[in-house]
């Protein structure tokens, strides 16, 4: 992308959008899809999952067809959905636009997909096969204090976010960056220590966004800054260009913007777009762009 290049918020659907976008531009990709709680979903199915060319009774067999660094996809999919008999509509959503945010991620670039208990247990398997086990790095669990009062089981208080590179042998990642957090027993450990706090681990406790907060936006989904912004932090550095193409109300793009990232936020809910032109109107350089053209 030339330097001068805007930031940009697009209004259209985003698998219309992804390939405009060029190869490798993006050192983030940060992802809140919808979840799959059942509602319906416009969807484009594929079937591309990857397995091993050495294994005879798949590589080669009718159905496959070569992928990402000439692996073969077919096998795990089909296995999976003997077990859950509504994940074929919901990856056959969702599969073709990570498809996408591989091609699109720099060779030093992270994947980001913030999911829940209905299907990151699903998801973690099948982009073992998309991007490649090698290249997966954390499962991040965000565990919170608001929302779910189960009486007959253990109430829902976490989501999880599995984190991904593009190349384990070059992605970026800086955890000296990252905002430090108070110990949870600082007289365990020296004053100095406990002034100064500790780097996260892969257990995030924040709670949500709240009600009458600066942060809120009354976008029904909305994730609070300081999430992202350890992400921002962590996987980029200062010019460095972050995507979500599945923008809501703009966390991501709000907080590049404060740490000097450039950004490209994909939404096609035109609430979430009203949502965004308030809170980005008085950032200078944004720009908002109705329907599908050439980035870059």
């Amino acid at each position: 992308m030339p330097p001068d290049e805007p930031d940009r918020i697009i209004h259209a659907d985003n698998l219309d959008v992804l390939p405009t976008l060029p190869d490798g531009l993006f050192t983030l990709v940060y992802l809140d899809p919808p979840f799959n709680t059942g509602r319906a979903q416009a969807r484009q199915a594929t079937s591309h999952v990857r397995v091993s060319p050495a294994d005879d009774a798949v590589a080669g067999a009718s159905g496959t067809i070569t992928g990402f660094a000439g692996k073969q996809y077919r096998r795990v999919r089909g296995d999976l959905l003997r077990y859950d008999d509504r994940f074929e509509d919901y990856w056959g959503f969702l599969e073709p636009r990570l498809a996408e945010a591989w091609r699109v991620l720099a060779d030093d670039g992270t994947l980001y997909l913030h999911l829940d208990y209905r299907e990151a247990h699903y998801a973690k398997v099948l982009l073992d096969a998309l991007f490649g086990r090698e290249c997966f790095l954390n499962e991040i669990v965000w565990a919170y204090d608001y929302g779910a009062k189960a009486k007959r089981r253990w109430p829902t208080k976490h989501d999880t976010i599995l984190v991904y590179v593009k190349d384990p042998a070059r992605y970026w990642f800086d955890s000296t960056a990252v905002d430090r957090e108070p110990y949870m027993a600082p007289g365990l450990v020296t004053p100095e220590k406990a002034e100064l706090g500790k780097l996260p681990t892969d257990v995030w406790w924040h709670t949500i966004v709240s009600p009458t907060g600066r942060e809120k936006t009354g976008y029904p989904t909305q994730k609070p800054e300081g999430i992202l912004r350890r992400i921002v932090q962590a996987s980029t550095r200062e010019g460095d260009w972050v995507l979500d193409f599945f923008a809501g109300s703009g966390t991501t793009g709000a907080v590049a913007a404060t740490l000097g990232r450039r950004f490209v936020l994909v939404d096609e809910n035109p609430e979430a777009i009203a949502v965004m032109q308030a809170r980005f109107a008085g950032i200078a350089g944004v720009e908002f762009q109705e329907g599908v053209r050439a980035v870059g």
